[in-house]
């Protein structure tokens, strides 16, 4: 199954139909509030894994009952409610996709197809089921807890091994080591202005309003792109940085997102100033 995923990350040939669905997802989710709202920015973490609990509950609780005796009609209700649900979350699931690099929009591919195969064995499984026809959707609903089951593995493979809507930068808090860490004096620091600087080999980015100064982690949290290279704006009234690659902005006074495609808050380091230098440390 490895050595299978390793090859869909590398097919090249997936890119034809994952070019022309990203045009439309993107083209039909057109407002940036919307994209925002299904990227889970709201919430500071991504909104599709937690929206996929429902229908997945729902399902393994359905095939749960159909083992039972007698439990016909709280099975169907599971089954459409599992079946309604999977739609919106499917909707998220689309969003981020459209967002990810090419290597990953291809595992998404096949992970959305699998997906799509078991929610259409559900769909099928429900008509059965509100029919009379009660093995038949049972047999619909197991085959179809098998596909998503095969879509869950693969979106596994999608978010842990090629880390597709996760930290990105957090990673790097594991590279400093422990103590106050200098970074510059508090007299050169340009006013409203971002500068990069090193902390262990770990970029950082500072920027100075009045007498506050932002340390905040330099690698977008979304696809590691270059914040310290980005543009600050001022968003719903706060100063913010925005990534250079894909458009996710974060406030610079607490680090959290405003604007997707990140779902992830940006990591803000503590500081303190001693004899005139701006220092830092691990949170």
């Amino acid at each position: 199954m490895r050595a299978l995923l390793t090859k869909v990350e590398q097919a090249s040939r997936l890119d034809r139909t994952g070019d022309r669905l990203q045009r439309a997802v993107l083209a039909t989710l057109r407002p940036r509030r919307l994209r925002d709202l299904l990227h889970g920015v709201t919430l500071g973490h991504p909104l599709h894994p937690a929206m996929v609990q429902v229908p997945v509950g729902a399902w393994i609780s359905a095939a749960v009952l159909d083992l039972m005796p007698g439990q016909r009609r709280p099975a169907t209700v599971l089954v459409g409610l599992g079946t309604v649900s999977a739609l919106p979350a499917a909707v998220a699931g689309l969003n981020d996709w459209a967002a990810l690099s090419r290597d990953q929009r291809r595992v998404g591919l096949v992970h959305a197809a699998a997906n799509t195969v078991g929610v259409t064995l559900y769909a099928g499984s429900l008509a059965a089921r509100l029919s009379g026809r009660h093995g038949v959707g049972r047999t619909l609903g197991f085959i179809g807890l098998s596909a998503v089951s095969l879509g869950a593995y693969i979106g596994g493979h999608l978010a842990y091994k090629q880390g597709a809507q996760v930290n990105q930068s957090i990673s790097e808090l594991h590279r400093m080591s422990d103590g106050w860490h200098s970074l510059a004096e508090m007299a050169a620091l340009p006013q409203r202005t971002l500068v990069t600087r090193e902390v262990d080999d770990v970029s950082v980015i500072l920027y100075r309003h009045g007498d506050e100064v932002t340390v905040m982690l330099e690698r977008c949290p979304h696809q590691s792109g270059p914040l310290g290279e980005g543009e600050v704006q001022e968003i719903d009234g706060h100063a913010c940085v925005v990534c250079p690659w894909h458009g996710s902005a974060f406030r610079l006074n607490g680090g959290e997102v405003v604007q997707g495609p990140s779902g992830n808050d940006q990591q803000i380091l503590p500081t303190r100033v001693q004899d005139g230098v701006l220092q830092t440390r691990l949170p």
